[in-house]
């Protein structure tokens, strides 16, 4: 054998243009391999007598063998299959492989350690699998090789790498349909595409995107489909058993816990909130059941907790949660978020020792205060940094990142704002964020009169609101109550059955008071919408019979300050629906069930996964990074929103009592709130009942186009309503879905049936609707309009003063102060501020609705499907152009008008950061 010296190989220059042949200038190199094989010359690698060994390069160029005895054996001694020209065809495998984008220097001298293996061929093994069986084996013929060298043509991005493989395969070989990929190596690496050049036809893409795990984790080689679509029965012989071996592989057992290189996906209840082994105080319900129902989330199999079997123990940070490997963030992301999460991690600790505070619990006492979080900043002395660093023990690096200047802590102005700085004072901006917020989900249609409760009375106090038909006709400038709602000119912003369950609990948190809301609306005939009474109920007590007051604005300066705190309290109590049921429970929670069953039931080659691939992306890591910062005991979530520590229970009841599959579409949502009327002439069939309504009227646009890309991409498949209730991979799908990813959910009635095209459309354009358009929504608004802690304070710390109480007078004295310290602290602020900004950050690699990632380009060979996508593509650029005219129409003045503040969050293209618009193609944040 030939003689090695690892310390003279990795003496080599590493820089970027002599990385990849860095190793070949060694001693040990040239007199040891190169006395065996030959070297390097214009990409070919050459053998001593002048014979090509093979020739690497792009294109579908003939590739070059040799053919001397001399020169017939691998350097471990395997024979090469020879060539014959009557009986074979060569061709060349060239595998792309992305590397880190920033390296350092020891994962650079890994590298030429391992160009080295692979251009020797002890690195990567490909064999090809035809689609056409072997008679002997009564599986798919196959061939094998290795790859050798790399290409020599420099690469555009320094990250991606190219080997290259030959095969002499026989002329009946037929053609391949997969390759099975075996990692010789140590580590793992990222594989983008293997692309095989010679057969007829042109090249035959394998579309990977995938880490490759070493075969010292795991012995099994990793099997590649070709970017054909095809339904299980359309599946080609040769590799009909593979399909079923990858889907078996990636369910796997359903036992033991989870290694990082594991690409398993199962099941398993959100078991892991709590903490109990490390305080009593942070035990928490493990949602599951029927006490406690709740969607599944993906298995990690982590041993129980030393103080509940019941309950998975934690992994807390910076040890990262399982996911499946294909799963975790890429580089650009991970890079995004770990900043973003620095960012947050300076807010929670610095303002307690910034601008003199002495303890948590410090209100804001004027609105200058706040306001100098957007102009100067947060100011940090000398000795403030060095007790910070200590706190954090940050590195070196971190260090100077503290010192690069006095205005790291300032934050950008909120757009609720930027325009005008008093627009959050205003009823009629109230009343506009309901249809052109953060959270336009919640307004509904006041249909019947009086409002009544659907909870028991026995428990919660009379079924009848304290609001009357004579107080709301007092608002109503004459118009009568059956008149306005005969003319649907009445809504409501309905909280009292869900939060009433659970407010003497949330009352006796620590620095926490909130009511149980309703707010009505009306909306006038200058298409002005206005909130006109509020009512908040506190839990019946003997001590207390009358549990609920209702106020209206009034026009004396005593009924403006407690007009202004009733808004805040419904505020309030918006803000913690819409974080715990609207965007965490509908769409992170419900949308993981249905990528654990894609995965698991759904071959790569199956036409309805390669649709909704895009659509799952980054989604389980961010669900996973929830459970273990945002929404676990003890989490940001509890600190910071007015449910505190039954944040989880109170989006367990929601899904229990409201949340149902066929009216998660967004027609259907906007029928249920009597926000819209069925009508088959519009082109979703509905009509809204105020046409005004930016997030609706944006929405069914988003609605419409992909539902007219779903039913042309599922018709192009499916040919009769036979092949939907034939494909066994797709019923056992949406079986899945319903019987185990939501297990608590298996028996209700209102499961749509797969039957035919029309059903498997709507489920697959709700399904792909909940993770781009409604996530957007609801999801990049959430600095842009929170931002600013009076316009929507997540919690409140007061109730509203009365006059017989002891502080009324103190309100009567200042009621400015009163006001801020009812609010969420400068702590709680600036934590949640700094949370919220970083959700509605977009990564620089985001995929946004209608694109195409340049890595994907080659997601399907179907040119009818890729003309379809173009369409598709076309038809949201155009939506954009319209969102944006609309935005410009002074007769809709939910959406301009002086100081108004565009709604563009379901515009569909976006830039990084935080834009207030972008429709990304997946849950990614």
């Amino acid at each position: 054998m030939f003689a090695f010296n690892p310390g003279n190989f990795l003496k080599s220059n590493i820089s970027d243009d002599s990385l990849r042949r860095s190793w070949m200038i060694s001693d040990n190199f040239r007199y040891g391999i190169g006395r065996k094989l030959g070297f390097l010359e214009s990409g070919r690698w050459v053998s001593r007598n002048g014979k090509i060994l093979a020739a690497i390069s792009g294109g579908d160029k003939t590739v070059e063998t040799t053919t001397s005895p001399l020169d017939s054996k691998d350097i471990n001694g395997s024979v090469l299959t020879s060539s014959s020209s009557n009986s074979s065809i060569e061709v060349r495998a060239v595998v792309t492989i992305r590397k880190k984008m920033k390296e350092k220097i020891n994962e650079k001298m890994e590298d030429q350690w391992e160009y080295f293996m692979n251009g020797i061929g002890q690195g990567i093994q490909i064999q090809l699998i035809s689609e056409e069986i072997d008679p002997v084996t009564n599986s798919g013929k196959s061939v094998q090789s290795s790859v050798r060298g790399w290409l020599p043509k420099p690469s555009n991005h320094s990250h991606i790498v190219e080997y290259a493989a030959n095969f002499t395969v026989p002329n009946d070989f037929g053609c391949p349909g997969a390759v099975l990929i075996t990692n010789l190596q140590g580590k793992e690496f990222y594989l983008s595409q293997i692309v095989v050049h010679g057969f007829d036809g042109g090249p035959i893409f394998f579309l990977a995107n995938t880490w490759i795990h070493s075969r010292k984790d795991n012995p099994e080689s990793r099997i590649i489909f070709k970017n054909q679509a095809c339904l299980p029965s359309q599946t080609q012989p040769g590799i009909k058993d593979l399909r079923r071996e990858d889907l078996l592989s990636i369910r796997g057992a359903g036992k033991g816990e989870r290694k990082p290189h594991d690409r398993i996906y199962d099941y398993a209840p959100y078991n892991d909130l709590g903490n109990p082994d490390k305080d009593e105080d942070l035990a928490r319900p493990n949602l599951v059941g029927e006490e406690w129902p709740y969607p599944r989330r993906c298995r990690t199999g982590r041993p129980p907790m030393r103080t509940d079997p019941l309950s998975e123990s934690r992994i807390e940070k910076p040890h990262p949660v399982y996911v499946p490997r294909d799963e975790t963030f890429e580089e650009i992301k991970q890079n995004t978020f770990s900043a973003g999460r620095l960012k947050a991690l300076f807010h929670n600790l610095i303002p307690s020792l910034a601008a003199s505070l002495s303890s948590s619990d410090i209100s804001f006492k004027c609105f200058s205060e706040i306001d100098k979080l957007y102009i100067d900043g947060v100011l940090l002395k000398n000795e403030e940094q060095k007790e910070v660093n200590q706190n954090l023990l940050l590195d070196k690096m971190m260090n100077q990142v503290l010192t690069v200047g006095q205005r790291l802590l300032k934050y950008e102005i909120p757009h609720i704002i930027k325009r005008d700085r008093f627009a959050w004072l205003r009823d009629s901006e109230f009343a506009r964020q309901t249809l052109a917020g953060v959270n336009p989900v919640n307004i509904e249609l006041l249909k019947e009169f009086p409002i009544l409760s659907k909870l028991d009375p026995a428990v919660y106090g009379p079924r009848e609101s304290a609001i009357t038909k004579e107080l709301i006709e007092q608002e109503l400038h004459g118009l009568s109550m059956e008149k306005a709602i005969e003319e649907k000119r009445l809504f409501i912003l309905d909280f009292h059955d869900m939060l009433l369950p659970f407010i003497k609990k949330i009352n006796s948190l620590p620095g926490r008071k909130a009511y149980a809301s309703r707010t009505v609306l009306f909306y006038s005939q200058s298409g002005i919408l206005l909130p006109i009474a509020i009512e908040l109920s506190l839990s019946p007590a003997p001590s207390s019979p009358r549990n609920k007051r209702v106020y209206t604005h009034g026009h004396d300066a005593t009924m403006h300050w407690i007009w202004k705190l009733a808004k805040a309290h419904a505020c309030s109590n918006d803000a913690g629906i819409h974080q715990l049921v609207n965007h965490w429970l509908r769409t992170h929670a419900c949308m993981e069930p249905y990528i654990i069953a894609t995965h698991r039931q759904l071959s790569s080659m199956h036409p309805i996964y390669k649709l909704l691939h895009p659509h799952m992306r980054y989604t389980l890591e961010i669900n996973a990074l929830a459970r273990q910062s945002l929404i676990n005991g003890g989490g940001v979530i509890e600190a910071c929103f007015s449910p505190g520590k039954y944040g989880m229970e109170l989006s367990s009841a929601a899904y229990e009592n409201m949340w149902r599959f066929d009216m998660e579409s967004l027609p259907a949502d906007l029928v249920r709130r009597g926000m819209a009327v069925k009508d088959p002439s519009m082109p979703c069939g509905v009509k809204l009942v105020i046409e005004d309504y930016p997030y609706a009227a944006d929405g069914l646009l988003i609605w419409s186009a992909i539902q007219e890309w779903v039913e042309s991409y599922v018709e192009h498949f499916y040919y009769d309503p036979i092949s939907v209730t034939s494909d066994v991979e797709l019923q056992a799908w949406w079986n899945e879905i319903k019987n185990k990813g939501h297990y608590d959910k298996r028996d209700e009635s209102w499961w749509p049936r797969l039957d035919n095209n029309e059903d498997l459309s709507g489920i697959l354009t709700t399904i792909i609707w909940v993770a781009s358009g409604q996530h957007a929504a609801i999801n990049f608004g959430q600095y842009p309009f929170g931002g600013y802690v009076p316009n929507r304070p997540t919690l409140m710390r007061k109730l509203v003063p009365q006059e017989n109480e002891p502080d009324y007078e103190k309100f009567i004295q200042n009621p400015q102060l009163v006001f801020l310290s009812s609010l969420p602290t400068q702590l709680q602020a600036t934590k949640v501020m700094a949370v919220q900004d970083t959700l509605s950050t977009h990564s620089a690699d985001e995929e946004y609705l209608g694109q195409v990632n340049a890595q994907h380009r080659d997601w399907i060979n179907d040119h009818k499907i890729l003309k379809l996508f173009k369409k598709f593509s076309a038809r949201l650029e155009e939506i954009e152009e319209i969102i944006k005219l609309r935005n410009k129409d002074n007769t809709l003045k939910n959406r301009s008008g002086a100081g108004v503040p565009p709604y563009e969050l379901l515009l569909p293209s976006s830039g990084p950061g935080v834009t207030g618009r972008g429709i990304p193609n997946s849950i990614s944040i």
